[in-house]
């Protein structure tokens, strides 16, 4: 006999574990990218070949012994050898045929049939009888001989329960809690070789530290040991040490005595972890199996793991989600990244890392699509996509496309996807589809929001929208305000991404009426606007706004002439134009950057001869952060109206300071030029200063500021006899912008002003 030669290799396989770190690490130095191809499985050994000489081995056992302790086979047995074997179905109708004939003698000759057998034996061992002698028992139901037993059950109703009777008193308490502590042992070596701490990660995640240091018997402690070590072990195997070994147990101390030396505190209990992390995996090769790219560094370069770095779980699964992100940025929108292998050496501690991707065809937009429940067309679509027909692939315009259509709010679901055409677009790129998913939501909105200011009072607003009568987009608002100084109705028809995408155009007709103590006034208003604003999900860094106006009001005002107030009626036809720069970081609650915002409106009265002037206004803000939870704010405004004296201009026309929006401390349009009641008559020109310091902590924040105003009679300000206020304001902030409460007050009072005004609105004072 020839010994045989059995060749044996070992690997060890890679479990992941699911734990989230961070964990920043140099570029790569080797990533080697190969074409995929079809490898060759291990090879088995060779045969040798028939003219091959081999060695001479020794017989274990001489074949004449080996014949020797074979028993002799009889003439019969060899027959019965030769003799072909009969088919299942034969043995089973042989086997019932013998079992019938060995029963019939008992039943045709009414007596027992006795049968000789042979006591069991196990082995060649014959089995102890039982105790009636016998070796064969029969098993069946045992005699029934207690008569409670086989006595019937006595009537549901007149069954008496008795409490059972327990040797010692019951505890009091009802809930009866086992305190144990916990001890973790040998972690300190792995948890100075990493960037986590393993320690605190593991605090985080255990379920002996979640229980606080109580559980409700010992059989709790157990099963939160157990499930920590566990947890050790995917937390050690998440940072390379997939040696680790983790061992559990539970520690009790002795028992104290209590009074009189009987027992009166339970032992304590210690829960102990005991770790040795072993040798941490290295990763020796790293090997991407992919066709090449356009450009050829593109995998490479987007890779972010390096030959030599431990094996940690989330630097591997982070660099394989960079690569299924970069590549679809960059033309290739069907790259799938496969399942990854990586082969350990126990005794090197290094490890051989292969990811297969594959990139797919590059491809360059097409055409667009739609299906589904539509709430409006693909030529629509192709108004709010930023990309066009010939463009590379990039999933960033997919993700904007998306979110654009989102922010219609006509969708209850919408998706937008790459559809494979196979048509060439050259330079060995292909067309793909866009399809874009409709499913329409309802279109209709109720609409409600209030706020309270001193001098403004309370005011509610309410609306309804159609948000597409007319698509595309076509939204029809009815609107009213209700309001203690204020009370109106109107309605919008507004054209959302008017032929270009974020460019608005809406029709306003409104009535007014406005009861302040600088006008009271009637007031119908007829525009047309035309503007590219930022909304909330796209900040834009320019805007801009154009438009015209054409108002009809009857208000009254102070005739210093005969020291009464009269009312008047003004027809004023108006152009509007507005630009804007904004580079802060967030429209409603911005941090740092600034804005600037200016506006003209070029107007004049068709009551009698054509009188033109010109309201011009700037608004500039900036925003600095001190910390990360302090931040600074400043606010400047001018403004001036050119071209007629404030006699010949509308009440409402005229330039007002004071209020929320404006000077806090003071009453809404209360600042400036008055009359002989104390009550304001407004300017031509206005100037405005406001600071704030807003200190935010959670979802709530504190704010202190100073603002300063003036108005004045004369067409420019002069800067002079300035007011001050300064108050302290609370923030609460939620996901679409703070509420602010504001409470003001003014600096250097005058008779007849409050000493306490009050601001509740929506975002910040600026």
């Amino acid at each position: 006999m020839r010994p045989l030669l059995i060749a044996a290799s070992s690997f060890l396989c890679l479990a992941w574990a699911g734990v989230a770190h961070a964990q920043q690490v140099e570029p790569p130095q080797v990533v080697r990218t190969v074409e995929t191809t079809k490898t060759d499985p291990i090879a088995a050994p060779s045969p040798p070949p028939p003219d091959a000489v081999l060695p001479e081995v020794a017989p274990i056992i001489e074949d004449e012994e080996f014949e020797k302790a074979i028993p002799p086979i009889s003439a019969e047995d060899d027959a019965e050898l030769d003799r072909p074997l009969e088919s299942i179905a034969d043995f089973e109708k042989r086997q019932a045929a013998d079992a019938a004939k060995g029963a019939k003698p008992a039943a045709e000759g009414g007596a027992e049939a006795t049968v000789e057998t042979q006591p069991p034996q196990v082995d060649g061992v014959p089995v102890p009888a039982l105790a009636d002698g016998d070796t064969v028992e029969a098993i069946g139901d045992a005699p029934i001989n207690d008569v409670e037993l086989a006595a019937p059950l006595p009537p549901l109703e007149n069954f008496d329960v008795e409490p059972v009777q327990f040797a010692e008193a019951e505890d009091d308490k009802d809930n009866v809690s086992v305190a144990y502590t916990v001890k973790l042992n040998g972690l300190d070596a792995a948890d100075e070789s990493t960037d986590v701490d393993l320690a605190d990660l593991f605090g985080d995640l255990s379920a002996l530290y979640d229980g606080d240091g109580k559980a409700d018997n010992a059989a709790m402690i157990r099963a939160r040991l157990t499930a920590d070590g566990e947890l050790m072990h995917r937390i050690l195997a998440s940072e390379g040490y997939y040696d680790a070994v983790v061992d559990t147990r539970i520690d009790r101390g002795e028992r104290e005595e209590g009074q009189e030396g009987q027992q009166g505190q339970r032992r304590s209990i210690t829960a102990v972890i005991d770790v040795k992390p072993g040798k941490r995996y290295t990763l020796a090769d790293i090997v991407i199996n992919a066709a090449p790219t356009v450009p050829p560094s593109l995998i490479a370069d987007n890779f972010p793991l390096a030959v030599g770095e431990p094996i940690v779980a989330q630097r591997i699964q982070g660099a394989e989600a960079a690569i299924a992100l970069k590549l679809p940025q960059e033309g290739y929108p069907f790259a799938k990244v496969g399942q990854r292998d990586i082969l350990l050496d126990g005794a090197t501690g290094d490890g051989v890392y292969t990811l297969p991707v594959d990139i797919g065809k590059r491809s360059r937009f097409g055409g667009i699509e739609t299906t589904g429940d539509l709430a409006f067309d693909a030529e629509h679509v192709a108004v709010l996509a930023r990309f066009k027909r010939g463009d590379l692939y990039d999933s960033r315009m997919v993700d904007d496309l998306r979110q654009a259509l989102v922010a219609t709010g006509l969708f209850a679901t919408v998706a937008a996807e790459p559809q494979p055409t196979g048509e060439s677009a050259g330079d060995d790129t292909e067309y793909v589809t866009m399809l874009v998913t409709q499913q329409a939501g309802p279109p209709r909105t109720l609409a409600a929001s209030a706020g309270y200011g001193t001098g403004e009072g309370i005011r509610l607003e309410g609306s309804w929208t159609h948000r597409n009568l007319l698509p595309p987009e076509g939204a029809l608002t009815f609107r009213g305000v209700l309001g203690t100084q204020e009370q109106g109705i109107g309605a919008t028809l507004r054209r959302s991404n008017w032929g270009r995408r974020d460019r608005t155009m809406e029709l306003v007709t409104e009535v007014t009426r406005s009861n302040y103590d600088a006008f009271n006034a009637i007031t119908g208003r007829v525009g047309v606007r035309v503007s590219y604003d930022s909304t909330p999900i796209w900040q834009k860094k320019f805007t801009y706004a154009y438009g015209a106006e054409l108002i009809a009001t009857r208000e009254d005002d102070y005739d210093f002439t005969t020291g009464t107030r009269s009312y008047d009626f003004y027809t004023i036809l108006g152009l509007t134009g507005q630009v804007g720069m904004d580079r802060t970081d967030s429209l409603l609650d911005p941090t740092k950057g600034f804005r600037i915002t200016s506006l003209i409106q070029p107007e004049g009265s068709l009551a009698g001869s054509f009188s033109p002037y010109a309201r011009l206004r700037t608004d500039v803000s900036g925003y600095y952060p001190v910390t990360d939870s302090i931040v600074v704010a400043g606010r400047v405004r001018v403004g001036s109206i050119l071209g007629a004296a404030r006699e010949k201009l509308a009440p409402s026309r005229r330039f007002y300071a004071g209020g929320g929006g404006s000077v806090r401390g003071f009453g809404y349009q209360e600042l400036g030029p008055k009359d002989p009641n104390n009550d304001p008559i407004g300017g031509r020109s206005v100037a405005e200063a406001a600071f704030e310091a807003r200190y935010r902590f959670g979802n709530f924040g504190v704010v202190g500021f100073v603002d300063a105003g003036q108005v004045y009679r004369s067409s420019a300000p002069t800067f002079q006899n300035l007011r001050f206020g300064a108050g302290i304001g609370a923030r609460y902030y939620t996901n679409f912008g703070p509420m602010r409460f504001d409470i003001a007050t003014p600096i250097g009072r005058k008779p007849g002003e409050a000493r306490v005004s009050v601001y509740v609105s929506i975002g910040q004072a600026f």
